[in-house]
């Protein structure tokens, strides 16, 4: 059987991999450092709620980068939750308008600190040059906003 340290550099060719071994490590951090309960896209759905009270399900789901399917299924278990509350669009009624509750807000301020707690971790060995290097490299492989 080979050793891992035969080709040391085979699992580093494709980006893929380490795009993949970088989110298994968020993963693995986000459930030391932050919560078991709450998800990341679950945190990131209360942070824009908080800056966009009143947003339509659809430009929730627009916002975080998920489909209809998935964004239903999230909305409803945070309403589940008490996270946040949906009601009617007063513009369109087939819509829900969506907003954080008491202990929404509540959750996302305990949950701030140990999310930057998250991204002082992964960022630990990198200088602030190279964060933000990081960061528009990684927004420059996703696809272009429409």
């Amino acid at each position: 059987m080979p050793n891992k340290h035969d080709h040391p550099e085979a699992h580093q060719k494709f980006t893929g991999s380490l795009v993949r071994r970088a989110q298994q490590r968020h993963v693995a951090v986000w459930l030391a450092e932050v919560s078991n309960e709450i998800t990341s896209v679950q945190y990131a759905a209360l942070d824009i709620l908080q800056r966009s009270p009143g947003v339509n399900q659809r430009q929730l789901g627009d916002e975080l980068d998920v489909d209809r399917s998935t964004i239903a299924d999230l909305v409803a278990r945070m309403v589940r939750n008490g996270l946040i509350e949906r009601s009617d669009d007063p513009v369109d009624k087939r819509s829900y308008v969506l907003f954080l509750t008491a202990a929404g807000k509540k959750q996302l301020a305990a949950l701030r600190p140990r999310v930057e707690e998250v991204e002082r971790i992964l960022t630990a060995r990198l200088t602030q040059r190279e964060c933000a290097e990081l960061r528009r490299l990684l927004l420059a492989l996703l696809p272009p906003q429409a």
